[in-house]
């Protein structure tokens, strides 16, 4: 169990727009997502100022390309200090992504299969498995990769915990509380029933970032997941 498991997603566009919900959030929230869309308007130098103010920083770049190249960019990327750094769950691209961490503290996770993915979108990219089989092989290349954790859909992280075991850093998205829009995201579980089922972190995003008291609400959550873990 963590003492920090609500990971804030930061998805907006401009560091502007980040500052003002830390801000807001102030101290009720300690861990930021950093992903595509506010690291292509601010880059590494927001993430050196989230980690300047003590925040911990999951960086979500789901780095996806030849080894060279990946390695080369986990190696940039770690030296910042971040917490957590995503790559696809390809072999070689784990492999090349550990070789770059080095000796580095960045935990290196691997993402299964992406939440907003049901079976029709597999079909789609010519994989007759089901998600489960397929999160499945990715759990045990992560593990044969030496890679930390893993980034898997709530539904999932019950099975991925059992294979994983007890070592393995689970992060889930893909959670929402009861009655919460859904959004773009199609396999999806409330944050008490991920972390029960053994997540160690959920990431939320507007639930959380565009309530009318962005800190409320994260305590709120919080409240929830403590409730949810009365009696387990």
């Amino acid at each position: 169990m963590t003492e920090n498991q609500i990971i804030v997603a930061l998805d907006v566009d401009s560091a502007a727009a980040a500052r003002a919900l830390v801000a807001r959030l102030g101290s009720q929230v300690g861990f930021y997502k950093v992903g595509m869309e506010l690291y292509a308007a601010a880059g590494m130098d927001f993430v050196r100022e989230l980690l300047d103010q003590g925040k911990d920083v999951f960086l979500d770049q789901k780095y996806y390309d030849i080894g060279e190249t990946v390695k080369r960019a986990v190696r940039v990327a770690a030296r910042s200090g971040v917490r957590f750094l995503t790559v696809h769950g390809s072999s070689q691209v784990m492999r090349a992504a550990v070789e770059g961490r080095g000796d580095a503290a960045t935990k290196l996770l691997a993402v299964t299969v992406l939440t907003s993915f049901d079976q029709q979108d597999l079909a789609d990219m010519g994989y007759a498995c089901a998600i489960s089989n397929l999160v499945a092989l990715r759990v045990r290349k992560a593990a044969e990769a030496g890679m930390d954790g893993l980034v898997c859909s709530p539904l999932d992280v019950l099975a991925v915990r059992a294979q994983a075991g007890p070592q393995a850093i689970l992060v889930t998205p893909g959670v929402r509380s009861g009655g919460a829009a859904k959004g773009d995201q199609k396999r999806v579980a409330t944050p008490g029933d991920a972390i029960r089922d053994g997540a160690d972190y959920v990431v939320m995003g507007r639930q959380i970032t565009r309530a009318a008291d962005p800190a409320a609400e994260a305590a709120r959550v919080a409240e929830e997941i403590a409730g949810a873990l009365v009696g387990k």
